[in-house]
């Protein structure tokens, strides 16, 4: 069984899958308290469901690809196995983590959306580094930038875990309503490293609500 906290059909709104029709997932539980995060909803609030109830479920949405979230999916022992059911219905699975727990339990068939912490979240302490190891070109490694500083630590951690060796899907993305676009743009043209900007196209369409 798993806690899920909401499903439903939408756009994707980030990563290199945006613009796609997907099924979402939202998985509950958190292990972090970042300071911005949107999601706090789905902390605690849930409904156990099993796999094949879920995997029922996608079935029937239609939907070609699917995103596992959270929360953070990985507090939970069977979100492996519900991946491997999506798997091998021939769905392209999306699982976003927060990058603290170890996400090699996840198969590499999957696209691993590794959210790495930077100091403005308050959590950069529980990165797990050494699951970067694990990193192929089929995963994507997103930073969610508060200020300056944490645009110029997210560099410090491409160059020094090689990220370019391992995935050449690095995400810039600015906090909601406290990074300015063009400011964030200006740090990703002036960087010259081939990393991608990205905005929450969601929110820029339906606002900062839930189940879009």
């Amino acid at each position: 069984m798993l806690q899920i906290n909401e499903t439903f059909k939408s756009v994707q709104g980030e990563s290199t899958h945006a613009g796609k029709v997907c099924f979402f997932i939202r998985l509950t539980g958190c292990n972090l308290r970042c300071s911005y995060c949107d999601t706090s909803y789905a902390w605690a609030e849930g409904t156990a469901r099993s796999v094949e109830d879920i995997v029922s479920e996608v079935s029937a949405s239609g939907c070609d690809t699917v995103e596992i979230t959270g929360g953070e999916p990985l507090m939970q022992p069977e979100t492996p196995v519900l991946a491997e059911k999506l798997l091998e219905l021939g769905k392209t699975v999306l699982i976003e983590t927060n990058g603290s727990l170890d996400f090699s339990v996840l198969s590499d068939r999957c696209c691993r959306i590794v959210d790495c912490k930077l100091p403005g979240s308050g959590m950069v302490e529980k990165n797990c580094w050494s699951a970067y190891q694990d990193l192929t070109e089929r995963d994507e490694v997103k930073f969610v930038v508060s200020d300056r500083n944490d645009f110029d630590f997210a560099l410090e951690v491409i160059r020094k875990y090689e990220l370019f060796r391992k995935t050449g899907n690095l995400l810039f993305s600015p906090v909601w309503g406290k990074v300015k676009f063009d400011d964030l743009a200006r740090w990703v043209v002036e960087c010259g490293l081939p990393v991608r900007m990205q905005i929450q196209m969601h929110k820029i369409i339906w606002g900062d609500k839930r189940g879009v």
